[in-house]
């Protein structure tokens, strides 16, 4: 029995890419996620998150035997003490991850090589409303800038249009872009 040889692009396996998105248009109830987090105050600005289960592909999964650990807190300015990012902060992160790993996954399926893929970020923020001193400002980002920087096989033009294709499907820029429906409650 012949096996099937695997293809590989900017570290992903476009064999399983093309599987998984073929198993999705075949099984369209495979592509429900619901992600979970657990989160713990520890002392003044700093608290502590948990991840590590899922639901996904139909099932709960199991493949994370060890939580990852995210620490959270402010800098000294700000009453913290520096044990990890802030909140803020980190939505720079999620939304930087979130793009290159839509951007690499989609150069791969279409064969683009990309040697070095980098961004920069930079979010405006005004601390009024958060700090109970006027409510017209927004408490979250007023702007987020982005700028990346690709080195790669691809014309700039295919570079343009990948990247337009990522803002388009990327979760997190969407959650940026888009309200969403959050449901707040006291637990017992």
């Amino acid at each position: 029995m012949a096996t099937q040889a695997k293809t590989y692009v900017n570290g992903v396996n476009v064999d399983k890419l093309i599987g998984t998105i073929n198993a999705v248009k075949d099984r369209p109830e495979l592509a429900q996620f619901t992600f979970r987090a657990q989160t713990e105050w520890i002392s003044g600005a700093h608290s502590r998150t948990r991840i590590q289960g899922f639901y996904g592909a139909g099932a709960e999964d199991t493949s994370r035997t060890e939580p990852f650990v995210l620490e959270g807190d402010e800098p000294p300015v700000l009453l913290g003490t520096n044990a990890g990012p802030n909140a803020v902060e980190t939505v720079l992160h999620a939304l930087a991850s979130c793009l290159a790993v839509g951007f690499i996954y989609n150069a791969a399926a279409q064969g683009i090589k990309v040697e070095s893929l980098e961004f920069n970020l930079e979010g405006d923020l005004d601390l009024h409303n958060f700090l109970g001193l006027s409510d017209k400002e927004r408490p979250g980002y007023q702007q987020i800038r982005l700028s990346y920087r690709v080195k790669s096989d691809a014309s700039r033009q295919q570079i343009e249009e990948l990247c337009e294709y990522v803002q388009k499907t990327s979760p997190v820029l969407d959650i940026i872009r888009n309200p969403v429906s959050v449901t707040v409650t006291l637990a017992g």
